[in-house]
């Protein structure tokens, strides 16, 4: 049975794997407000079981640590003959297809974490509320390169409707 996610005579580009470091070191941050705040919590009550949920922050890291780099892995895009295609999921995966047609403008965005690990964020807008087209993780060099050809080609196949 053919891989409904892997189109013939496609070929999907991944985004950057600093997109893990940003996404893992996000969470690390919120977990260790979480662990510092479980042990505040400890510290001012006399519960001794208060410090056995010291360990759920940890646990979830560990997991995370693992996941994460799959989920960022999964992602990827192309750009197909008539649209433009997101690829994400490991477990519940999903493909996106704009075309070129229905692209309105292509917005770029870039925080200082990820402009730090030189990725940035691509983000299609389109006529419709329910398009889901942003993709994080774009190595910053092709995400302007991507920009201009999605604008270009948006406007081209637009004035050709």
């Amino acid at each position: 049975m053919a891989d409904l996610m892997a189109p013939d005579s496609i070929s999907f580009t991944p985004v950057s794997s600093a997109l893990a470091k940003v996404r893992l070191a996000t969470c690390a941050v919120v977990l260790a407000a979480l662990a510092a705040g479980i042990a505040v919590a400890a510290l001012a009550s006399d519960e001794a079981g208060l410090w056995r949920w010291e360990a759920a922050p940890v646990c979830l890291l560990v997991w995370l640590c693992w996941l994460v780099p799959r989920q960022v892995r999964a992602i990827g895009f192309a750009e197909g003959p008539d649209e433009f295609i997101i690829r994400r999921g490991v477990m519940f995966r999903s493909m996106t297809m704009v075309p070129y047609g229905r692209i309105q403008y292509v917005d770029i965005a870039q925080g200082p974490v990820a402009r730090f690990f030189g990725i940035a964020q691509i983000k299609l807008s389109t006529a419709s509320a329910t398009t889901d087209a942003t993709l994080d993780g774009v190595p910053a060099a092709d995400a302007a390169r991507l920009r201009d050809a999605l604008a270009k080609r948006g406007s081209a196949e637009l004035m050709g409707l």
